[in-house]
């Protein structure tokens, strides 16, 4: 995946933002917190993102992916796509959903509602 591609799926998604810090890292965020980093690699494309416990167990030690630099050393569970083979442009899709689900289910309810990332009841409730 390159950094064009990835910036155009990340953009797909509900809610996000993009900004470009921490040395030229295109960084996606979801209701103001980060949920993907594109940037950080040794001289070719690097994405990171946030995953489940069990996730971080699997991808750890698959070839071409590692607990993201600075983040995962400090408990967090993040993994980063830096080299061959790593996951398939499709699998880093759905690990990059899954990313941007975990960081918006951990904003606020009322954040979650203005953002748009919360179903609303279609009915109100009445009461018999």
């Amino acid at each position: 995946m390159t950094y064009e591609e990835y910036n155009a799926f990340c953009g797909s998604l509900p809610a996000t933002s993009h900004v470009v810090q921490w040395g030229g890292s295109h960084v996606w965020k979801v209701g103001g917190k980060v949920f993907a980093i594109g940037g950080w690699g040794d001289g070719q494309p690097a994405f990171t993102f946030k995953v489940s416990d069990l996730s971080f167990e699997i991808l750890r030690e698959q070839p071409g992916l590692r607990p993201a630099p600075y983040l995962a050393s400090r408990g967090m569970k993040w993994i980063q796509h830096y080299a061959q083979p790593g996951l398939s442009d499709d699998d880093l899709k759905v690990y990059l959903r899954e990313s941007h689900r975990i960081v918006a289910s951990g904003l606020s309810k009322k954040k979650q509602r203005e953002f748009g990332l919360i179903d609303l009841p279609s009915h109100p409730r009445t009461q018999s």
